[in-house]
């Protein structure tokens, strides 16, 4: 696989906290556009920075991921690469577990996982050391369990804590202070989550995204990667008021706790 620079991958903002991700690789006037559900914000955004979208990445087909993807091929004309599970807008490519492809204009190669739980047919997709991981891994936390199982989504995440500890997280909301809040509920005496709550801080009063964030810190901070750790298991079955069976249990009890959390 080709480097994915860091500094490359630059956003439009969506909606109340989405982010629409605009890698460009090698490029400096081509990019992809990863979970466009305006486009709108698309179009405003290359047009200040010079860009042309020569590619459309979906992780999943929720409306705030999708919905530009139909404005965005009629003024562009560009491929769409989505889940083979699910109904994608004008997909062109259709994805799962394994398939690999490239962007020959960016100098990009990606590699795609199936991580089903928030959605049933939802993917990642894998740049080098930067990973798309849509609304299932979001900085110190998940997403909601809408089509899948606790099961599912407990080994989906397990699967991208697996990668290097070094892989870059751009998932699709700018959830992070909240997450963090709900961390430090969960494991209060964990100095790393404190730490990152500190940093996200001044990242947001500054105006600046929380993302990306590496693996080696969602290790360290996120309570669902950490649902075998005795901090977490105890604080979950102190809320369930029983003990759980295994990290799969722990993980579904602090799921339905994040669920109602007014933290």
């Amino acid at each position: 696989m080709k480097t994915l620079r860091m500094d490359a991958v630059l956003h439009a903002s969506a909606f109340q906290d989405n982010y629409i991700w605009l890698p460009r690789g090698k490029s400096d006037s081509a990019c992809a556009v990863v979970d466009p559900g305006d486009a709108k914000p698309v179009r405003r955004r290359c047009r200040e920075l010079g860009f042309r979208p020569s590619a459309i990445l979906c992780t999943h087909h929720h409306y705030d991921h999708s919905d530009g993807i139909e404005e965005l091929v009629e003024e562009f004309g560009i491929p769409v690469y989505g889940p083979a599970g699910e109904n994608i807008p004008r997909r062109t490519h259709a994805l799962a577990e394994g398939d690999r492809f490239s962007l020959p204009e960016l100098g990009l190669d990606f590699e795609v996982f199936d991580v089903p739980g928030h959605t049933a047919g939802h993917i990642a997709f894998l740049c080098q050391a930067g990973l798309f991981s849509g609304d299932t891994l979001f900085s110190a936390g998940c997403g909601r369990l809408f089509e899948g199982t606790a099961e599912q989504l407990h080994t989906s995440l397990g699967k991208l804590a697996a990668l290097p500890a070094d892989t870059a997280i751009f998932c699709g909301h700018e959830y992070t202070l909240a997450n963090l809040a709900f961390a430090m509920a969960v494991e209060p005496d964990n100095p790393d989550i404190r730490q990152r709550l500190e940093q996200v801080r001044e990242l947001r009063a500054a105006g600046k995204p929380s993302l990306p964030v590496s693996i080696a810190v969602e290790r360290r901070c996120n309570p669902f990667l950490r649902c075998d750790q005795h901090s977490v298991r105890a604080s979950a079955e102190a809320h369930a008021g029983q003990s759980l069976a295994n990290a799969t249990a722990v993980f579904a009890e602090i799921r339905r706790w994040k669920d109602g959390f007014q933290g």
